[in-house]
């Protein structure tokens, strides 16, 4: 994980490296755009530089706002009425940096060829101390298999297998009340963005899926394909995706008694058709793959088909994976290797979690303060990606060489399989 971390020990660096992140970023023009404006005097701009650069500075906030370097009107309440502000439209900002360094940075050094992908998951997002924070609920952890109290931070990411940018997140509270420790701040104007994420916090997994990916433009984007895990691998998700936002899906299944697949006239469920099909000799990798429907049609009346690949797990000899395309034309070598890339988003979560203290820089109860947080969080993450493939990629020296010089190695089929195994 230290390898995107740049040599960031000598202070005098600190300013120059995020004055050149955010002119790069365009941030004060998209600060504008998602209505978020200056707070008692003090510019929305140099709150956000304030808090963006405190990791950096390895610094608290209370620390910080001792330090003689801070204007006298800069004050802790200019800080918390910024971040708690519910007319500010956060996602809004976070896309269009996103996008734009996508676009402008990132695009133009990639091969047509390679596959871009968009990647979703979701995190734990622990707040065990606290009481009082809004939407506060219980949660599991399905990575440690423990509850916590805290947020589901559900997470939409891009992806060209070298570099990986957040795109948009939402912290999911509980959709059942009994579930939820505080529920949502009363005051709140219904006719806010404020308001709209706390609707969109207690709503199911798979309804705030579709307002990530309705937040964002995949044809800019050039995302070729969905990634996610079994946790979200539905027939009716996988074919709405494909029908709405005609984009390919490749996912990880899991075997479970009500979801099952249509073949040959049939319905079975996974591990049945495992039975059903046939594998491969010796100790290959890949067992099998079979082509099945989904029982939902695409906009032509159709069923739409998908081809579900049987993978050999390296940690249990005996077992196998099963991972799912929408796209026909993907061999089973490419299943793997475009699944692989989702592991970029699980390397994304340790390091804004270990390094860019995610949930730990702030105690906010205000959800609003959360989100905002996070927000400032993932653009850290943003000048880091960025700044890590400059340095591994020689074209952005200059529009000179690019032409001369050999891309990014994708991520190959042999380093995907381990990713995923």
């Amino acid at each position: 994980m230290a390898t995107i971390l740049p040599d960031l020990n000598q202070k005098e660096n600190i300013y120059s490296e995020t004055t050149r992140f955010f002119k790069q970023a365009k941030l004060g023009v998209f600060l504008h755009r998602s209505n978020i404006h200056k707070v008692k005097g003090v510019s929305a701009l140099s709150i956000i530089r304030f808090v963006f650069s405190l990791v950096l500075h390895g610094m608290s906030f209370s620390r910080a706002l001792k330090s003689d370097r801070i204007p006298k009107d800069f004050r802790k309440d200019v800080v918390y009425d910024l971040l708690k502000n519910p007319t500010y439209n956060w996602r809004k900002l976070l896309v269009l940096v996103s996008t734009y360094l996508i676009e402008k940075f990132i695009r133009p050094l990639t091969s047509e060829r390679r596959d871009c992908v968009l990647i979703f998951d979701d995190s734990a997002f622990y707040r065990n101390r606290s009481k009082c924070v809004e939407l506060l609920a219980q949660a599991k952890d399905h990575a440690h298999h423990v509850y916590f109290k805290g947020f589901r931070m559900l997470t939409l990411g891009w992806s060209d297998g070298a570099t990986f940018l957040p795109l948009a997140f939402s912290h999911l509270s509980s959709p059942k009340a009994k579930n939820r420790f505080q529920e949502m701040d009363s005051s709140i104007d219904k006719r806010t963005v404020g308001y709209k994420r706390r609707k969109e916090a207690i709503q199911k997994t798979t309804e705030t899926m579709f307002n990530l990916l309705n937040a964002v433009d995949p044809e800019k984007l050039g995302a070729k394909a969905v990634l996610f895990d079994s946790w979200f691998a539905f027939p009716s998700t996988i074919a709405k995706i494909v029908r709405n936002y005609s984009l390919d899906v490749v996912c990880m299944l899991k075997d479970l008694p009500r979801v099952s697949y249509h073949y040959e006239g049939q319905s079975y469920r996974l591990s049945q058709l495992y039975k059903m099909v046939r594998k491969k000799r010796g100790r290959a990798k890949i067992l099998a793959s079979i082509v099945v429907g989904l029982g939902h049609n695409d906009e032509y009346g159709q069923e739409i088909q998908a081809r579900i690949v049987f993978v050999r797990d390296r940690n249990r000899s005996k077992k196998w994976l099963a991972l799912l395309t929408t796209n026909m034309n993907h061999t089973d070598e490419d299943v793997v290797r475009i699944y692989g890339k989702r592991w970029d988003i699980e390397c994304f979560f340790k390091v804004t979690k270990s390094y860019l203290k995610l949930g730990k820089e702030f105690q906010c109860q205000s959800y609003d303060s959360m989100f905002a947080h996070t927000t400032i969080v993932f653009l850290r993450y943003l000048m880091l990606s960025l700044r890590a493939r400059e340095e591994e990629d020689p074209r952005t020296l200059g529009q000179l060489f690019y032409m001369y010089c050999e891309e990014i190695d994708d991520i190959q089929f042999a380093e995907a399989l381990l990713t995923i195994t």
